[in-house]
């Protein structure tokens, strides 16, 4: 009996001691979920309004000593991050700058000066044009790790380029003479080969993956207007898209036109259309005349907000008298309205975000403009 009662307290107590270990293994487990439920979702606070986006900058930029000097910038790689280009003495370095962090990372470095740096269309590459002397341009393929692709030397006097946005292993390679003779060269930088183009004009624009676009100018008889000409690469053959252009730009699945007012050639018509040529938009600014053609000012397109921002003039009249300055304007396509950002600018390169919030604008890009609150800070101290 005394036996029987030693075995059920060893009983008990065993039951108890599960009872309790059981007790704090649930409790443990509890409060594991309520810390993983309490854990904020990944990337939440990196979030900023797009109203505040100026309030978090982090400028002027700060280059460190032995980096060189303030170059230009050269464009977007996301929404708050920027490629700039440095130069200490002959060489050149080209950096990666977060707004939000301050911080600079050094993407590559030439032994020659960089002249520019041209960023594909989905910012997974970059080309970069150096000049090891006054008749050669290298061309330079790398990712934007900084890791090289393809390195080609090209005879010439300049350099202009265009990448294929259908396919970004091809980019259209322009040489120049000193005279401005040129030829066209189709660059496969994957494959690593060239071919040389038989095309009649040097400023030319992807349509397609196989097609490209180029306003045929008559160098015999020179005009104001030139026809838009779609020509396939494959097999040469050529259409007339519009018959009178003053100039065009060409994105993924849109096409940009600007043509003299029908009647007031003091206003130049922009319009936009589709892959099928079908009119989605057009606005029409005051045109200014150069010497022998027009003033075309500055304009960049926000593909993911199909905005279209563009300079544009005060009035009409000779470019050489005016003084009126510039408005530095947005337009919806989707909602055809209009939106001025900023007043009395001068007419210089703009840039402008992959979110199409934030542009650089500046002959060197060396403005940066919240467009939301319509406010302009400059990326290096003056």
């Amino acid at each position: 009996m005394i036996h029987l009662n030693k075995f059920k307290r060893a009983n008990l107590t065993f039951f108890l001691l599960v009872l309790f270990l059981s007790s704090l293994f649930l409790g443990a487990c509890a409060a594991k979920e309520q810390v993983k439920q309490k854990t904020p979702i990944k990337n939440e606070k990196s979030k900023i309004p797009a109203q505040s986006l100026s309030s978090v900058w982090k400028l002027p930029i700060s280059i460190s000593k032995g980096q060189g000097e303030f170059y230009k910038a050269v464009g977007w790689y996301s929404n708050q991050q920027i490629y700039y280009v440095t130069n200490l003495n002959q060489t050149s370095s080209l950096f990666l700058y977060n707004l939000l962090t301050g911080k600079s990372k050094l993407i590559y470095k030439t032994v020659n000066p960089i002249i520019n740096v041209q960023i594909s269309p989905s910012k997974k590459y970059l080309l970069i044009h150096s000049s090891p002397s006054s008749y050669e341009g290298l061309v330079t393929i790398i990712d934007s790790k900084g890791t090289e692709l393809l390195k080609k030397t090209f005879p010439s006097y300049d350099l202009g380029f265009e990448w294929n946005p259908y396919d970004e292993s091809q980019v259209l390679v322009t040489k120049f003479k000193q005279d401005w003779s040129f030829q066209l060269y189709l660059l496969d930088w994957k494959h690593a080969s060239t071919t040389e183009l038989n095309l009649p004009q040097p400023f030319i624009k992807w349509i397609k993956k196989d097609e490209v676009a180029y306003l045929s100018w008559d160098q015999t008889s020179p005009s104001l207007v030139a026809p838009l000409i779609f020509r396939g690469l494959e097999n040469d053959k050529e259409r007339i898209a519009f018959p009178k252009l003053i100039q065009f730009s060409a994105y993924p699945n849109l096409l940009m036109t600007v043509s003299a007012k029908q009647g007031d050639s003091s206003f130049a018509d922009y319009s936009f259309f589709d892959n099928k040529q079908t009119k989605l938009f057009s606005f029409s600014i005051p045109q200014l005349t150069k010497f022998s053609d027009w003033l075309v000012p500055f304009y960049d397109y926000c593909e993911e907000k199909k905005k279209f921002i563009t300079f544009r003039p005060n009035t009409s009249g000779d470019v050489d008298n005016y003084t009126g300055g510039f408005q530095l304007i947005s337009y919806d396509l989707t909602t055809g309205t209009s939106e001025v950002i900023q007043e009395g600018l001068d007419n210089v390169p703009i840039s402008v975000s992959p979110a199409g919030d934030i542009a650089l604008i500046g002959n060197s890009l060396e403005k940066i403009i919240d467009i939301n609150k319509k406010k302009s800070f400059y990326l290096i101290k003056e």
